[in-house]
């Protein structure tokens, strides 16, 4: 074997092929040996001729027989581990001159093959996770030593052989390779735990290029299906894999179907949820259908929304606007007339199942909106679709889900991280104290509130008046008002934002015998209303409304320390022990001609202040303030109220049906006109070339006397009974002169 290495090295690229059969026979009967000494021989010398480059190609070689030697070499289990580890490492870099020698030259044997591929992974993974391997000797003092013993362990050969393999792998070829390390895994139970599944996707995702980083995704998803029926612990495994793929994946590589990547995650959640439910997991018409362990399925629920949050990073932020468009029309909505009777998406009947299902994708929906980068409202809500759902969800039964509303809510809406500033309800003597961010509204923020501001202050209103809210709803919905106030504080927004706080005071401040809120309730709601109100006065700077909240502070602090935060979301139960004054004192509340009075003097315009809120109705999503039914289109003229006269109201009804009778029948006139129409058309069909030549003829010279005429008067000067000349424009004496005897500047003339 020594001669012939020698003799191959020598050979030239012309004559190689002559010397490579008898060369490759020669190795061939090396590797059919049972001698591991042999075995290593043969190998060593394959290798040598996998790295000698040929320019003449080889039609006829074929390498089946070295990968399938090559690969039970890898699988080698010899009693003696010296032998052992000797054979695999042999194996193992004959697999790799295999790869080497094949994937370049499209007339080789094509080593993508299933076949090919079924033999080579299986045996570099098995080698990568084989537990008999020695590890480097702690003792070894050189680092030339360490280096040795590392490159001739199976762990570390079989890794590098299979990133070579990965990074070889075209397009077309990555799925042949990924396709028989799922296998592997699922047929050596390597999926739980999760860390060898983990490190070899690693492996593959920094091997393989960038543009192809979505097929490996797009392989763990088509897995993840395979495994629907399985245990919750094997798919949050999968899911796991799926996350930290995402991770390294670069931006924008998630596929070119990047909502079926989430419509994906997402049916694998309601699915989780539908076994959560029902306790067994099978298909719906199997008869035999397996338990469940609820825990797992609660740990593969959370791995699917972190997964989600995953994915949205490392898209651009109009395709997180989508994503969260697509993962709200998910969410089972309640119906417009309030009640609770809902069908989830999975077909589970029942408020339970909504209520889990609405908890789990709204997460999602939070998950991805921390991924989003919010510029403007406009951009973020671009669609009623997604603002009227999330409002609505806002106000579902479940203080869980209103919780998380909110949260998406302080996401979308905070800008400059004021978020954490304004998490918790208190009232600071200096408002720089908060070190908040606030910069002037945009235009299209401003037209934004306009439009939808009365949703956003109805949700506000229906939430604080919800009777079951703990104290982190309190907190949250705080945070909301305070967000709308900073970020989006313009004029009318301000203005709306004090009617919505005077009328709040107003449902608090009811006789108990009309009020259905309790006693805490109404502690809360006033201690929400004070830190508010101290928030509004300090970010305006008004004297006199700062002057005005001051007071009332300094009073409850002497006279009613429950109506403050501080004392009122600390107490907690004691708060049932408060006798509340009926009627409140008007010495701890806010007065509205105060607040009017010190919005005047800053310039404000407060003629809305005295109007009292009113929220719009519970679906008030779904109304429009310039919605109509077309089939009963009502029109009514108006008339300015007169003393004495009365107001007249059109005798017939216009409706959509009259309109298009109006339109659709023919007039008179319509009929004369189409039946000179018909009379002209047929003239020109049936009459002689001369007839028609000729009453062209008369009409083209009766224009031409008329423009004459025309001519005539425009440029001949009009004269009066008396002979003077006058203006066609005036009775100033001008003097004529004929239109193409006028002179007109250069640059008007064409």
């Amino acid at each position: 074997m020594e001669a012939l290495d020698q003799l191959l090295l020598a050979c030239h690229a012309q004559s190689i092929n002559l010397f490579v059969e008898s060369f490759l026979k020669m190795v061939s009967k090396l590797l059919e040996s049972r001698d591991p000494d042999l075995q290593i021989l043969g190998s060593t010398s394959f290798v040598k001729f996998t790295n000698i480059e040929e320019d003449t190609p080889s039609y006829h070689r074929r390498y089946d027989f070295f990968v399938s030697k090559f690969s039970a070499m890898a699988h080698n289990n010899n009693q003696a581990p010296d032998v052992r580890i000797k054979v695999r490492v042999a194996g193992l870099r004959g697999l790799q001159g295999v790869v080497k020698k094949t994937s370049s030259d499209e007339l080789q044997v094509n080593i993508w093959d299933k076949v090919h591929m079924d033999k080579i992974v299986p045996s570099l993974l098995y080698n990568m996770h084989d537990e008999d391997s020695p590890s480097p000797s702690p003792s070894d003092d050189t680092q030339h030593a360490s280096q040795h013993q590392d490159t001739t362990r199976p762990t570390t050969v079989a890794e590098t052989c299979l990133r070579d393999l990965v990074c070889r792998a075209a397009f077309g070829s990555i799925k042949s390779v990924l396709k028989p390390a799922l296998c592997h895994l699922d047929n050596h139970q390597l999926w739980v735990p999760n860390r060898f599944a983990v490190k070899c996707f690693k492996i593959i995702m920094y091997s393989m290029q960038s543009q192809y980083s979505h097929v490996a995704i797009q392989s763990l998803l088509s897995h993840l299906d395979d495994h629907t029926r399985d245990s919750a612990r094997i798919k949050a495994s999968i899911v796991g894999v799926l996350r930290e793929t995402v991770s390294i994946a670069a931006a924008g590589s998630i596929g070119p179907s990047v909502l079926e990547v989430f419509n994906t995650l997402l049916r694998h959640l309601r699915l989780s949820i539908d076994y959560q439910l029902t306790g067994r997991r099978g298909s719906q018409g199997s008869v035999h259908k397996q338990p469940i362990n609820e825990e797992e399925e609660k740990l593969f629920q959370e791995a699917i929304i972190t997964t989600v949050g995953a994915f949205a990073t490392i898209l651009p932020d109009y395709q997180k606007i989508e994503i969260m468009m697509f993962i709200m029309g998910k969410v089972p909505i309640p119906p417009q007339d309030g009640g609770h009777n809902m069908l989830s998406a999975t077909g589970v009947q029942g408020e339970e199942g909504n209520l889990l299902l609405q908890n789990m994708l709204l997460k999602s929906l939070h998950q991805v909106a921390l991924a989003y980068t919010s510029v403007s409202m406009t951009t973020t809500f671009t669609s009623t679709a997604f603002l009227d759902p999330l409002l609505r969800v806002s106000l579902v039964a479940d203080v869980r889900v209103r919780l998380i509303v909110q949260q998406i809510l302080h996401t979308l809406i905070d800008r400059h991280g004021n978020c954490e500033k304004l998490e918790k309800i208190r009232i600071p003597k200096y408002i720089n104290d908060l070190d908040l961010k606030v910069e002037k509204c945009s235009r299209q923020d401003l037209a934004f509130m306009r439009k939808h501001g009365p949703q956003f202050y109805s949700m506000l209103y229906e939430n604080l008046l919800q009777h079951d809210n703990s104290d982190e709803n309190f907190h949250a919905i705080y945070c909301t008002m305070a967000l709308l106030c900073v970020e989006l504080g313009g004029e009318d927004v301000l203005v709306e934002l004090l009617r919505l706080t005077l009328g709040l005071q107003e449902i608090a401040c009811k006789p108990q015998e009309e009020n259905d809120l309790s006693t805490p309730h109404i502690c809360k709601l006033h201690a929400v209303l004070a830190a508010y109100l101290n928030l509004i006065s300090q970010l305006t700077a008004i004297p006199a409304l700062c002057q005005h909240v001051t007071q009332v502070l300094e009073t409850r602090k002497q006279e009613a320390p429950y109506f403050l935060p501080e004392t009122t979301f600390l107490e907690g139960d004691s708060l049932e022990q408060v006798t509340l004054p009926d009627p409140v004192n008007t010495n701890l509340l806010f007065h509205q001609n105060a607040i009017n009075e010190a919005m005047a003097s800053s310039g404000h315009e407060v003629s809305r202040l005295s109007q009292p809120f009113v929220p719009l109705r519970s679906d008030f999503p779904s109304q429009s303030r310039y919605s109509m039914d077309v089939q009963s289109i009502n029109i009514e003229m108006d008339q300015v109220d007169t003393p004495g006269r009365e107001r007249k109201h059109p005798g017939e009804e216009i409706t959509f049906e009259t309109l298009k009778k109006t339109l659709t029948e023919k007039t008179p006139d319509a009929e004369d006109d189409e039946a000179r129409r018909r009379e002209v058309v047929e003239k020109f069909q049936n009459a002689p070339f001369e007839e028609i030549a000729a009453h062209s003829e008369a009409r083209s010279q009766q224009l031409n006397n008329k423009l004459n005429e025309i001519m005539d008067m425009v440029s001949k000067p009009s004269v009066d009974a008396s002979g003077r000349v006058v203006s066609l424009s005036g009775p100033f004496q001008v003097k004529s002169v004929p239109v193409y005897e006028m002179q007109f500047p250069d640059l008007c003339v064409y």
